[in-house]
């Protein structure tokens, strides 16, 4: 069954506040460490994602939480003999070899890129930091998908964004709004929803970015997690007039432990985001560099690539079996033809508290990730879930999913 919920939470375009009140930090003994630092620091926030991800190592625990690939999924990597250039300081932009590869690749994509826009980056959430310096401060509006990803809309709280949140139905609202800076989104198998945007959809949010003249920020780290037939092509392909940045990452085809992506923008953005990577880390990983450029040209690269799209097509199939073994009077959802994630919309009357469930659901071994923290709009209070179904076994997400089902019932 594949239900769909996606229009359910926002048809309009809405202006946002900013995020949620957060965590006070903690001072030293003498009560002053941060009474010199930046004004920001008051909208820091600890990443959800990352303080879960702490417990998923306590033995039994079964982790539908995070984007965690597959331990079987990663490839067998022997550096070899390594050219001693690759133990030193290199470029800022990224090793010039795996430039070349990417945009060829990119190419492929149907998008027109050279080589000297391409820039390397230590996993795409370097990018997200990089583009958040370049155009958010206080008050600067940006435009989001409702729900959203959570580590962007955290590193964007934390620079002072005022958000405008959108939904794949909306766009066209998109036009009337002539001082929004930066529009971000993930068109494909978008986190946390997992939805793949139609051609119709693509075309729509590039043209509204073309008219208003915003600037497009295209996240894209799961394109080649791909089950079932759906539009692909980046929105980025189909601008026309206004700049764009686009992203993707290496953590989800090879190893997440690499911290490896990239970035390819337009010629007029390159040198200052260049310099941005310049001031937080000089370059990425060059040993990382190697490789993942060694790990692209094999020429097995494509066969595998095929394996662990059939893995992870299992993986989901019998994931949403046991969904409707145990939520199907629960929840709605619909079923992701890509990337790693069920997006459930609880159907209780009464809105759950997640983090409340979530806290029952640790006692029992069981991690998620709750729906709150995915919404720019400060007052959300959705009953959702993101579920990753990639890492768990087929018998631990059974059993995971019925202990979680039971938690909610007794909530209710």
């Amino acid at each position: 069954m594949d239900t769909s919920n996606e229009s359910s939470r926002s048809a309009q375009l809405v202006e946002k506040p900013v995020r949620r009140e957060p965590k006070k930090i903690s001072l030293n003994n003498n009560g002053s460490a941060l009474d010199k630092a930046a004004s920001r620091i008051k909208r820091l926030t600890p990443s959800p994602i990352r303080e879960i991800l702490k417990v998923i190592d306590k033995p039994g625990m079964i982790s539908f939480a995070g984007g965690l690939p597959a331990s079987d999924s990663f490839p067998d990597i022997s550096i070899g003999e390594i050219d001693p250039a690759q133990l030193q300081y290199g470029a800022t932009e990224g090793d010039l070899e795996l430039r070349k590869y990417i945009a060829q690749d990119l190419r492929d994509r149907s998008m027109v890129v050279d080589v000297e826009q391409i820039l390397i980056l230590s996993g795409s959430q370097q990018g997200i930091d990089l583009v958040a310096k370049l155009f958010i401060e206080q008050g600067t509006r940006v435009a989001v998908e409702s729900p959203s990803y959570l580590a962007a809309l955290q590193v964007f709280s934390l620079f002072g964004a005022k958000y405008l949140s959108f939904t794949p139905e909306s766009l066209s609202q998109l036009e009337s709004e002539s001082d929004i800076a930066l529009t971000y989104a993930v068109p494909t198998f978008q986190n946390p929803t997992g939805h793949c945007y139609t051609d119709t959809q693509r075309q729509s949010l590039a043209a509204a970015c073309d008219a208003t003249g915003c600037v497009l920020f295209e996240d894209d780290p799961y394109r080649e997690l791909c089950f079932d037939t759906c539009e692909r092509q980046p929105v980025c392909s189909r601008i026309e007039s206004t700049q764009w940045i686009y992203q993707s990452s290496f953590s989800k085809v090879l190893a997440p432990g690499l911290r490896l992506g990239y970035l390819v923008c337009s010629p007029e953005l390159y040198p200052a985001l260049v310099w941005l990577k310049q001031a937080a880390d000089l370059h990425s990983n060059r040993l990382s560099q190697h490789i993942v450029l060694s790990q692209l040209k094999r020429s097995d690269a494509a066969a595998r690539m095929k394996s662990i799209n059939a893995l992870y097509r299992h993986r989901r199939d019998t994931f949403e079996q046991s969904l409707q073994k145990h939520f199907a009077d629960l929840a709605t959802w619909q079923v992701p033809h890509g990337g790693l994630f069920f997006w459930l919309n609880l159907k209780t009357r009464q809105s759950i508290d997640t983090g409340e469930l979530l806290s029952k659901a640790l006692q029992h071994n069981v991690a998620f990730m709750p729906g709150e923290p995915f919404f720019p709009d400060a007052s959300c209070n959705a009953s959702c879930l993101r579920l990753n179904f990639s890492h768990a076994t087929e018998s631990q997400a059974d059993k995971g999913l019925a202990l979680l089902s039971q938690l909610i019932r007794e909530m209710l």
